[in-house]
């Protein structure tokens, strides 16, 4: 009588192994690619600050005086002739989190005060979370 070959397979102890191998993997990866998103948007938003600094500086090339809120780069405001925006998009009032943009006029540092806030979107903190005015 002939001997049945052993079937060749992984177990099930080797099946785990694997996937918890698999997950551990996954979960440094997935922490180190998030710490760069961060720091990608927050480049982002210190260059998106920059640009909206700069259209405010036509809207008040154009004008006169700076706008009395980032909504009129967008619209024509009321009493003003000079007018020939529109000067920025709806997309460019919020930053990379979704935050609006601080503003202020007449500001404390010039014309007009524009600050990005970070990723918490609120004045203070470190970090990710630290404020950049147009004047720095």
């Amino acid at each position: 009588m002939a001997a049945r070959p052993r079937q060749q397979g992984f177990t099930l102890l080797e099946m785990l192994a694997v996937i918890v191998l698999l997950g551990i993997v996954a979960t440094i990866v997935v922490r180190n690619i998030g710490g760069n998103v961060d720091k990608g948007k927050y480049n982002a938003g210190k260059a998106q600050l920059a640009s909206l600094s700069m259209k405010i500086e036509s809207y008040a090339l154009d004008n006169g005086a700076p706008p009395r809120q980032l909504g009129f780069l967008l619209e024509k405001p009321a009493g003003v002739n000079t007018w020939v925006g529109p000067y920025a998009k709806a997309s460019d009032l919020k930053d990379p989190f979704g935050h609006e943009f601080g503003y202020k006029v007449p500001g404390q540092h010039g014309a007009f005060d524009l600050i990005f806030f970070g990723q918490d979107g609120q004045a203070g903190g470190d970090g990710y979370n630290a404020d950049i005015g147009n004047w720095e």
